[in-house]
């Protein structure tokens, strides 16, 4: 992946601070658990953490960010600033108005607008102060335990599918899912099919973001998409049940399979249109 010159991409660098005190939303490590798999590169993580609480982790200690901690906080930026030229553009192009989400990187545990954000539940955005969560660690994990080699596009892509959550916020379709899922009125097999098409359309979102950054800033370098179709393909729903349970029960997807993840952050970066991602009317007939 080349890098510019562009930055100031909304980035509130946590790193460093100690993580904060308090009590988390959740039900214990079990529910830990069950964030990491259900959000890895997900949304809203209120819903999985609404039933009891547990005490955060941080330890209160400063420290200062290393070189290497400080290079990637300056590449996240610039990914930032990428992100924000890119929506802003297209959003103008269909006549709306692009406001773009801060960036927050932290470790072990920070506040969030839906909680505390704890590392063990992934990158996140969150809807309620329209912010993106990454603690840096998920990346380790990724490659660790679930099979994808990581690259400075993996983080890249990453943030581009919570920034594609962000674009749904603004579009008003995360706020007709919730609504959906607060009605009662649907089954929890009925809202887990919605589920993917939100996250699915993300991932969209993440490869129209990918199209049209490269014809604009020259980004790409061979084997960047494909490392963008590794990490998509190995937090699919298969492969995290497979790795974490042996067997897949494809009634429970929260965000689709490794297939349906790579078709559709493929579909984005092939048609670099926006109007091409109703994955509602394709998957929930």
């Amino acid at each position: 992946m080349k890098w510019t010159d562009d930055r100031g991409g909304n980035v509130e660098d946590r790193r460093g601070s100690g993580g904060s005190g308090g009590m988390v939303v959740g039900g214990g490590l079990g529910t830990l658990i069950i964030a990491a798999i259900i959000f890895f590169l997900g949304g809203d993580p209120s819903g999985i953490l609404n039933s009891g609480s547990v005490q955060s982790s941080g330890n209160g200690q400063k420290r200062e960010l290393t070189a290497e901690e400080n290079k990637i906080g300056e590449m996240v930026d610039m990914m930032g600033k990428w992100n924000m030229i890119t929506w802003d553009q297209i959003f103008k192009e269909n006549g709306m108005r692009y406001t773009e989400p801060a960036i927050v990187l932290f470790e072990d545990t920070t506040e969030s607008g839906c909680g505390i954000a704890q590392s063990a539940m992934g990158p996140f955005y969150c809807p309620a102060d329209q912010k993106v969560y990454m603690d840096m660690s998920f990346f380790n994990e990724l490659q660790q335990k679930f099979g994808a080699k990581v690259t400075e596009f993996t983080v890249a892509y990453v943030l581009a599918h919570e920034v594609g959550h962000h674009v749904q916020t603004l579009l008003g379709t995360t706020q007709k899912v919730d609504a959906l899922r607060r009605s009662g009125k649907y089954s929890e097999e009925e809202m887990n099919r919605v589920s993917v098409a939100t996250e699915l359309q993300a991932d969209f979102y993440a490869g129209v973001w990918a199209k049209r950054t490269n014809d604009t800033k020259g980004i790409l370098e061979p084997g960047d998409i494909q490392s963008a179709i590794d990490a998509a393909q190995a937090v699919g729903d298969d492969n995290i049940q497979k790795r974490s349970q042996g067997y897949v029960n494809q009634e429970s997807f929260t965000h689709g399979s490794s297939a349906q993840r790579k078709e559709w952050f493929m579909k984005g970066y092939n048609t670099g249109d926006i109007k091409q991602g109703d994955t509602f009317n394709q998957l929930l007939k």
